[in-house]
């Protein structure tokens, strides 16, 4: 895959233009610089640049980025070498689209995006619409693990609607969407570290650990 990136990276067009300035220490907390500054650019801007999407990407799952960046250049019609052009594209189409199913569809069906990923970006995107699917949030909930595997895209989306629609019945009454989230993830590493605790560690280790979200720091 590095070779695969490496060889469409040289084949890229230089970048011209001065260095954008940016207060750096907002990136130390990486999910409020999402959901503080990349959710209002998105708003006012109807788009996103690649530093931004990939900083989304990046705070899901940072195994995932070459793949992500692969996937974006494989699957562009145009055939571009260029990530930022992409994910402005992609984004300025998700903004477009004129209901959070069409939004989700963007993602998954036309992007090849997988539902934890697609749900993550949509989430910094329209916190008020949706939820990140998520194996711990499902270890929570005591279902929908099989959710993300659902096809064709309508049956998906049925399933995340029912996700969706669980996870704010499960956390507390009062919160916002993206803090019921919150509330339900924090339950879930708080039981895995009691329970780790309690057995002194001693996981198999064949057993892979679940994805984990960057938290923030404060």
């Amino acid at each position: 895959m590095k070779d695969k990136l490496k060889k469409l990276a040289d084949e890229r067009p230089p970048v011209t233009g001065k260095e954008t300035q940016m207060d750096y220490l907002k990136l130390y907390n990486l999910e409020t610089y999402l959901f503080d500054t990349v959710s209002s650019a998105f708003q006012k801007n109807g788009r996103l640049n690649a530093f931004d999407f990939f900083c989304i990407v990046i705070w899901k799952a940072n195994r995932a980025k070459s793949k992500v960046a692969l996937k974006m250049l494989l699957k562009d019609v145009k055939g571009r070498k260029d990530l930022d052009a992409i994910a402005k594209d992609l984004t300025s189409q998700i903004h477009d689209a004129k209901s959070r199913e069409e939004r989700m569809k963007v993602l998954i069906r036309d992007g090849g995006f997988r539902l934890p990923m697609a749900s993550a970006i949509l989430t910094v995107l329209y916190p008020n619409d949706f939820t990140i699917y998520d194996v711990r949030v499902c270890n929570v909930l005591g279902n929908y693990h099989k959710v993300q595997t659902k096809k064709p895209f309508d049956d998906l989306w049925r399933g995340y609607e029912e996700f969706l629609d669980a996870v704010k019945k499960a956390a507390p009454e009062g919160l916002s969407l993206r803090d019921k989230d919150r509330y339900l993830w924090g339950k879930s590493f708080a039981n895995d570290l009691v329970e780790d605790i309690e057995t002194l560690f001693q996981k198999d280790e064949e057993e892979a650990d679940p994805p984990v979200r960057i938290p923030a720091v404060s």
